[in-house]
């Protein structure tokens, strides 16, 4: 088996040299435990913060040991009756092409469900769950709301803003970095306006999209698209803390957002969270978004790169934002 390893520990930008692809026997099974043969798996920005040595919700990566993450393949040899050979199932050892694991670390899911496999790694995974909880609990949206959502083009902010005019907003607006992707925001997810955050200020952008404010912000970038939300959000608005993509690799401290007093006056509710500890909504959002990807009603984006040992440069792809929608790595068959 083959498996990526952090090679060191990156200062801002990771380059190639902190990653190393490693080849190794494949270990024996022990009592409860299935072997994967993994298909798909999933690079995602958090993991950004990991391959840091710093304080956080979840352990860092440990130099000279392989990363992890989210990953859907086939069980091809099982000591555990309730996970058969054949079954497929979504687990958290990704960045190998093989994976033994407990069975009780193993979900197993319905591949004629979806689309492909994959989609159990984006719409109908972790992803679409973010944001589903997202903007439905933590921005606690409402039917009529006005939502901004940055980094729209990404894995989460495509699907929130679906979910979104799905819900009855009254107007949604993305932001991304090319005009390809403010195409593709506008004309195939359906947002009533988006904008090239590159071209000019987001303050200025934001304005002319929102002239009457927003009541919604549903964050993946930080620094100037939380200032800018902050500046237009109106009276009681509210906003969802996920990422902040812009900040990830920089050494000193974000220039912005330096408004955060006027959260005060206008009583906004600025809100982050994990989303490993809402998996108690899983049930109604599997129900919900499933229900609409069979109807056709929302749809699943994906960045397909091929190849283990190319893991790390689409990672590092998804940190400049080459991907439209989910970027995921291609194992096998």
């Amino acid at each position: 088996m083959q498996e990526i390893r952090l090679a060191s520990r990156p200062s801002g930008w990771p380059t190639a040299d902190n990653f190393e692809l490693v080849e190794l026997p494949t270990p024996e099974l022990g009592p409860g435990q299935v072997l994967v043969r993994n298909q798909f798996m999933s690079v995602d920005p958090y993991m950004r913060g990991r391959m840091n040595d710093v304080e956080s919700y979840v352990a860092p990566f440990e130099v000279g040991k392989a990363l992890d993450g989210a990953a859907i393949g086939e069980v091809v040899a099982s000591n555990a009756e309730s996970v058969p050979v054949g079954a497929t199932v979504v687990h958290g050892l990704g960045w190998r092409d093989y994976a033994v694991l407990d069975a009780k670390r193993v979900r197993v899911v319905d591949p004629s469900a979806a689309p492909t496999p994959s989609a159990y790694l984006g719409l109908l995974g972790m992803t679409g769950l973010t944001a589903y909880v997202g903007l439905l609990d933590i921005a606690q949206f409402r039917e009529g709301d006005v939502v901004f959502v940055s980094g729209a083009a990404g894995a989460v902010g495509s699907v929130v803003g679906q979910i979104a005019k799905l819900r009855g907003a009254k107007r949604v607006i993305g932001s991304a970095g090319s005009a390809e992707k403010v195409r593709h925001l506008i004309d195939d997810l359906g947002f009533d306006a988006a904008f090239n955050y590159k071209d000019s200020s987001v303050r200025d952008q934001l304005r002319a999209a929102a002239p009457d404010g927003i009541d919604v912000y549903f964050d993946n970038v930080g620094g100037d698209h939380l200032e800018a939300a902050i500046k237009f959000l109106n009276k009681y608005g509210r906003v969802a803390l996920c990422g902040a993509i812009s900040q990830y690799n920089e050494t000193s401290a974000p220039a912005a957002p330096r408004n955060l007093a006027l959260a005060i006056g206008k009583e906004l509710n600025l809100r982050g969270f994990i989303v490993g500890n809402h998996n108690d909504r899983m049930p109604d959002f599997v129900a919900e978004v499933g229900g609409w990807l069979r109807e056709g009603k929302i749809s699943a984006q994906e960045t397909i790169v091929e190849g283990l040992a190319n893991a790390p440069e689409a990672f590092l792809g998804l940190m400049r934002g080459e991907n439209t929608g989910k970027m995921v790595i291609k194992l096998g068959e």
